[in-house]
């Protein structure tokens, strides 16, 4: 089973950076893509920006140009470096991963959510 662990959320004033990070743990045989989502309060998760294996990217408007994914497919790890944040940027940020894991069996797995709360 793979498990995805999440990390570096926490509380900015507007115009700040964070750097949220999620590594999957459980030895998985091989990732596809890897993606960051959002859940406000009153809305819907929403996607934020999503990566493949090969590097392909794509982000929701609202956050082009001041949001920034990559991985490290050696550490199996997600990065999603948050610029120039704004107060509607609050929200539970999820990690989300699918791929295969042993025994050759196919995952999409979901890690628990780091809160980010930007001030104005």
């Amino acid at each position: 089973q793979v498990q995805l662990v999440e990390s570096g959320g926490g509380s900015v004033t507007a115009g700040g950076s964070l750097r949220l990070s999620c590594a999957a743990s459980g030895s998985p045989i091989s990732i596809n893509a890897m993606g960051w989502y959002r859940h406000a309060p009153g809305n819907e998760r929403e996607l934020v920006a999503t990566i493949t294996s090969g590097g392909g990217t794509n982000y929701a408007d609202s956050v082009k140009g001041r949001f920034t994914i990559s991985r490290d497919n050696t550490k199996n790890t997600v990065y999603l470096q948050m610029n120039s944040l704004k107060p509607e940027d609050t929200a539970v940020y999820y990690c989300n991963a699918d791929g295969l894991a042993n025994p050759f069996l196919p995952f999409d797995s979901w890690g628990q959510g780091t809160q980010v709360t930007v001030s104005s």
